[in-house]
């Protein structure tokens, strides 16, 4: 009788961690069937399952919205359109986190151009971060 797969090797063939699969399943986007022993077991389909969840993170998915994902990619009546929308929204959240970022590194890059960088104490850098002017 095929017992299916343990954690480790369906950690090894999604390329997801163990300690991450057991976080999937604690949040419920996978669930394991359990051997007799308790232990859990893994099939193809849970396999692809979590190839799926590991590359809507690497495409910095939030869980919800992978969670939303999986749904409609188990709908086979699902339409693509509502697919496309996800995908557009991510993406304008990307951009807009991405500009936030870029105003963060120019923000500090202006400071540590105007910072002396020598043995004096004063420090542009510090000031702001005390939330003083210099």
């Amino acid at each position: 009788m095929n017992q299916g797969m343990n954690i480790g090797e369906a950690a090894a063939g999604s390329g997801v961690s163990a300690k991450m699969i057991r976080h999937y399943e604690a949040i419920g986007l996978i669930e394991a069937t359990r051997r007799p022993n308790g232990y859990r077991s893994y099939g193809p389909q849970d396999v692809a399952v979590l190839r799926f969840i590991r590359h809507a993170r690497d495409l910095a998915f939030p869980l919800e919205d992978i969670r939303r994902l999986l749904a409609l990619w188990r709908d086979r009546s699902r339409a693509s359109a509502d697919v496309k929308q996800m995908a557009l929204d991510h993406v304008a959240a990307l951009e807009s986190k991405a500009a936030s970022l870029q105003a963060v590194a120019d923000s500090l890059r202006h400071l540590a151009q105007h910072c002396n960088g020598d043995d004096r104490p004063d420090c542009p850098i510090i000031a702001e971060l005390e939330g003083i002017r210099e």
